[in-house]
C-alpha cells in the first residue's frame, strides 16, 4: 500500500481545496507523509491565457505559513513543505532565489513550458501540428528535462512524459523510433545523475490521454539504471489525494520496484509499498 503522497495543491493556485481540506482528506486515505507541493511563482513572460499566478504570488506568504503550522502540530502524518517549482528556460537565477526564500523538504520539477510556451493549457493547441512538428516538440522537451536535472536544483522530475497530455496517439509513434527511447534514456540519466528520483504519476488518468505518467518505457529505464521513484497524485482537490494509488503500487512492482523515496531537508527516504 502506498501511503506517501508528495503531489498536491491547493485553491492558493488552481486547486479547489484549503491546505487543511487536503490535509484532512490524507488522513482519511490512510497517508502516513503527506507533501504540500504548491506551484512556484513564475517569472514574467511564463503564462498562461488565462492564469492563477497573480493570485498565488499575493497568497505566497500565508500558503507557507499554513503549511508550516501543519508541520509544527502534526498528528500522526508527516507534513513537508515541498514546491513545484516551474522549469523555465534561461530563468535560473529566479529560480535560485525562490528556492533559497523558505525551507522546502523538497522540490519538484515541472516542466509545463517550452520556452514561454505553456504547452499543457488546451488540446486545440496541439492539434495543428504535423506528426513532425509533434516530433520536434518531444525531443525539445527531453532536451530541456536534461538541463534541468544538470541544475542540481530539483529532488523530483513530475509528470515525466506529461508532453503527451493532447498527443497521445503521436507520442506513441514517437517513443517506438530509436532517437525517442535515446532522448528519454539521456533525459532520465541526468534526473538520475543528479541524485533525483522520477515521480510515478496517477494523474494521467485523469487526463485526456488517459495513461499513468510515465509509459513502460520509462519505467524500463529508470529500473534497468537504478533510478528512485517516488509517487504522487497531483490532486487539485480532496477526492484525487492518494487517487489510484493501488494501480501505481502494481504498476511500479511489474518493473521490479518494491521501494519508493521521498525528501525531508533535501534528503531522500525510502518506504517499502
Amino acid at each position: 500500500m502506498i501511503t506517501v503522497d508528495t503531489h498536491i495543491h491547493t485553491h492558493f493556485s488552481h486547486g479547489k481545496a484549503s491546505v487543511r481540506e487536503m490535509y484532512d482528506a490524507a488522513r482519511n486515505k490512510g497517508m502516513t507523509v503527506f507533501g504540500f507541493s504548491e506551484h512556484s511563482p513564475r517569472p514574467a513572460g511564463f503564462d498562461y491565457p488565462t492564469d492563477y499566478k497573480e493570485k498565488l504570488t499575493a497568497a505566497w506568504p500565508t500558503y507557507i505559513a499554513e503549511v508550516s503550522a501543519l508541520k509544527a502540530n502534526q498528528d500522526g502524518i508527516t507534513v513537508l513543505l515541498g514546491i513545484e517549482m516551474d522549469w523555465t528556460v534561461g530563468q535560473d537565477a529566479y529560480i535560485r532565489e525562490k528556492l533559497a526564500a523558505d525551507p522546502f523538504d523538497y522540490v519538484i520539477a515541472g516542466i509545463h513550458f517550452l520556452e514561454t510556451w505553456g504547452f499543457d493549457f488546451k488540446p486545440e493547441d496541439w492539434s495543428g501540428w504535423t506528426q513532425e512538428e509533434c516530433f520536434r516538440r518531444y525531443e525539445q522537451f527531453f532536451g530541456t528535462m536534461g538541463d534541468m536535472a544538470r541544475t542540481g536544483l530539483f529532488d523530483i522530475v513530475a509528470h515525466p512524459d506529461i508532453i503527451k497530455i493532447f498527443s497521445v496517439d503521436t507520442f506513441r509513434t514517437w517513443m517506438a523510433t530509436h532517437p525517442a527511447r535515446e532522448a528519454v534514456r539521456a533525459a532520465l540519466q541526468a534526473v538520475k545523475n543528479a541524485g533525483m528520483a522520477m515521480e510515478v504519476s496517477s494523474a494521467g488518468l485523469r487526463k485526456l490521454c488517459r495513461e499513468i505518467y510515465p509509459g513502460p518505457f520509462f519505467m524500463e529505464t529508470a529500473s534497468d539504471i537504478g533510478l528512485p521513484i517516488s509517487f504522487g497524485s497531483d490532486a487539485h482537490t480532496t477526492a484525487s489525494v492518494g487517487f489510484a494509488f493501488d494501480e501505481l503500487a502494481q504498476y511500479a512492482r511489474t518493473y521490479g520496484y518494491t521501494e519508493s523515496v521521498y525528501f525531508r531537508n533535501r534528503t531522500m527516504h525510502t518506504q517499502q509499498f
